[in-house]
Formats: structure tokens, C-alpha cells, sequence
């Protein structure tokens, strides 16, 4: 497949932010993607833009007679791409363009995105587990004078197949729906930009309602969202606590509440206490986002000092796909569970879906229902009902 030509232009994402879409035209037609923009952002993640999203689109089309003579043909091929414009362009236009060629990869060789990555397909039998947002919290909530102070409230539902698992999450929103009508005075039905549900209960009134659903529950607690000056400030009631009471009450959580998935618990450099709670709690995952942000020696840190026993890879954090590959590879290595994750502000792009499968994810946590979030998940289920 040889490149002839590369456009790029501005579209909104979910939240109405400005994100890039890329377009390529090639000896086989056009293909084009576009990249998610996050609102929780770690401070190790790759910037989205060089300078500006302006000046990358700007760059892109200056880059476009640069493709012309290389010949791309499988995964690894992408190595060229990035020689040509590494430090040029930011994360999200890395991810959008690379994109894009896998797409047109794939249409030329008459296969599917995800067997350009994992080739192997005798090898390929995991389907990942869904992990479904229902209720948000923190930055992911703008309006509202109370809500919980962690992220997201997570349901992970243990079937077979992705298709069930689709269906039960949406059942079991309804059903948190009806709980929040008759627990929470303030609940109107809002959703946030995930499609969530808002709230004005605290994370502990939450799980007390979110158990009765009898599903294996987790957190997203983005915990450096309110981490600042050694402590941790809470304001749904507002108190603060050190890293110590910042443990001791995680540890409460996940005993009282048989929490299966803990993402982000502690500030996004505090290794040693992750690797804490791991050590207590060596059957619950421990999941590394903001710690990590899809990085290769972040991970290796984290491996090195025990933190975790699962990771958050979100492609557009690092941009370049050959990157996201080593992540998983390490992960994989070191018996590491990789969670594939959308971002808040999303596009209906869903090459996520064969990046989840190529890369035989775990977990895929692409919340629930929703323009933006649907057709990743669908096209999850479109793969397995290929595949028999």
C-alpha cells in the first residue's frame, strides 16, 4: 500500500472540544480516523499537539509528498511512518494517522484491522471483559454543587461472550437508575459526557447502592484529581486525608464492598503505595492510569516496584501504535492484565475495538451505551460474530 496523499481537519469530539481527523488517500482508495481528547489527563502523558492542534494539521500536509515512496504493508511497516514525522507532530495526530493506514492496510489485504496486529489467528480465542461506567464523579462532572468525589463506578460483568455482556451492562443501568430515583433526593437522570449518570451521593452511599446489583464492582478514582500538598482533599463531605488514612479507607472500601477493579487509588508518583495495596490485596486488580499513561518505562517502574497487576493502555497517551505494542508485550510478560480504554472525549472512531482484540486485552472499558461509546462496543460484537 503506498500513500499518495494525507489531508487532516478539525472535528468536535463528545464534549465538543476540537480534536483531528486525519485522511489518507492511497493506490486503493481513501481512509480516514480521528483521535479522542481526555479530560482527566496524567502529567507523564504525551502532549496531544507539538504546539497546536493548527500547527499539526499544518505540519501534516507539509509531511504528505514525504509517504509517497514508502511501500506499508504490515504492522511493524508503521516504524516508517514514524521515522518520517516523530517529534513533528503530537500523540493525538500520531494515533489518528496510524490509524488511518491500518485501515487502508487492511482493505488492500482484504483482512481485518486486528489480524494485521496479532497475525496468528490460531492464537487468538480471548474476548476481553467489559468494564461499564455508570456513575461519574470528579473532574468528569461540571455541574451539580455535590457528587462523588472519585471518577467512575464500574460494573464488570463475567461472561463469555462481549455480546451478553453488552446487554447486561445496559440492564444493569436501568436498574441503577431506578436505586438512584429512590436514594438520592438531587438525581434528575443526568448523564455526563461518558453517559453516566450524575450524582450528589459520596462514593461510600454510592457502593452501598451498587452492590445490590450483585455484579463484580470497581473505581476509577483518579486520585491525583484531588491530590495536593501531600493530601488527599475530599469535598462530598469534605475532609482530607493523608497517604495513610488514603490507604486505610481504600482498604475499608474494598473489604466492605468486595471491590474487584481499583484504578488510579493514590497520586499518579506514588509508586510505593499501590505497591501497598497490591501486596494486601493480591486477587483484586490494582490498575495504573495516571501512573502509567500508556508509557514503557513507567510500566517497567511499575513492574519493578510491584504497583500493579493491571494497566490502563489508552493508544492516543503515547500516539505511536508501535509504542502501545511494546507496552502490551511488557505487560503481557510480566503477567500484567491490560484494560484498553476510551477517553471522555471521544469520536465514534472505533479502531479501539481490533486494537483491544489484536492485542488480546483483558478488560475493554468503554462505558455503557451512547453515540461515542456504542460503536466501539459493537464492533467488539461484529468480531466475535465473525468469528463464530
Amino acid at each position: 500500500m503506498k500513500i499518495k496523499k494525507i489531508n487532516a481537519q478539525l472535528v468536535n469530539d463528545s464534549k465538543g472540544d476540537k480534536t483531528i481527523k486525519i485522511s489518507i488517500n492511497t493506490n486503493i482508495g481513501s481512509f480516514s480516523a480521528s483521535s479522542p481528547n481526555g479530560t482527566s489527563r496524567g502529567k507523564s502523558e504525551a502532549k496531544p499537539y507539538k504546539k497546536s492542534l493548527e500547527e499539526d494539521i499544518k505540519t501534516i500536509k507539509k509531511f504528505s509528498e514525504y509517504f509517497s515512496e514508502e511501500i506499508i504493508e504490515k504492522f511493524d511497516d508503521l516504524h516508517r511512518v514514524e521515522d518520517i514525522i516523530d517529534r513533528h507532530v503530537g500523540a493525538n495526530t500520531f494515533f489518528a494517522l496510524e490509524s488511518a493506514i491500518l485501515k487502508a492496510i487492511a482493505k488492500e489485504q482484504k483482512i481485518e484491522i486486528w489480524e494485521l496486529i496479532n497475525p496468528e489467528q490460531s492464537k487468538i480465542k480471548k474476548f476481553p471483559r467489559f468494564v461499564g461506567n455508570c456513575v461519574g464523579g470528579g473532574k468528569h462532572v461540571s455541574i451539580g454543587n455535590k457528587k462523588p468525589d472519585f471518577q467512575e463506578f464500574l460494573i464488570i460483568p463475567n461472561l463469555k461472550k462481549v455480546g451478553d455482556s453488552f446487554k447486561k451492562n445496559k440492564e444493569l443501568k436501568e436498574k441503577i437508575k431506578i436505586l438512584l430515583e429512590e436514594k438520592d433526593k438531587l438525581f434528575e437522570g443526568l448523564k455526563n459526557l461518558e453517559n453516566a449518570f450524575i450524582s450528589s451521593l459520596n462514593e461510600k452511599e454510592l457502593l452501598e447502592i451498587l452492590k445490590k446489583l450483585k455484579s463484580p464492582l470497581g473505581l476509577d478514582i483518579a486520585a491525583s484529581s484531588f491530590y495536593k500538598r501531600k493530601k488527599y482533599f475530599y469535598k462530598n463531605p469534605r475532609l482530607d486525608r493523608n497517604s495513610e488514612e488514603q490507604f486505610s479507607y481504600l482498604v475499608n472500601l474494598i473489604k466492605n464492598y468486595g471491590l474487584f477493579y481499583i484504578e488510579d487509588p493514590f497520586d499518579e508518583e506514588d509508586f510505593e503505595s499501590h505497591a501497598q495495596l497490591l501486596k494486601k490485596f493480591p486477587k483484586s486488580l490494582i490498575v495504573g492510569d495516571d501512573l502509567i499513561v500508556t508509557n514503557y518505562k513507567r510500566l517497567k517502574k511499575a513492574i519493578d516496584k510491584k504497583s500493579i497487576n493491571a494497566v490502563i493502555v489508552k493508544p492516543n497517551q503515547c500516539g505511536s501504535l508501535i509504542e502501545v505494542k511494546r507496552v502490551c508485550e511488557l505487560a503481557k510478560k510480566n503477567n500484567i492484565k491490560l484494560v484498553f480504554s476510551h477517553r471522555s472525549g471521544e469520536t465514534t472512531e472505533d479502531i479501539l475495538a481490533d486494537l483491544a482484540f489484536g492485542f488480546q486485552a483483558d478488560f475493554f472499558k468503554c462505558g455503557i451505551d451512547g453515540k461515542f461509546r456504542e460503536p466501539k462496543l459493537k464492533r467488539l460484537i461484529e468480531i466475535e460474530k465473525k468469528l463464530g
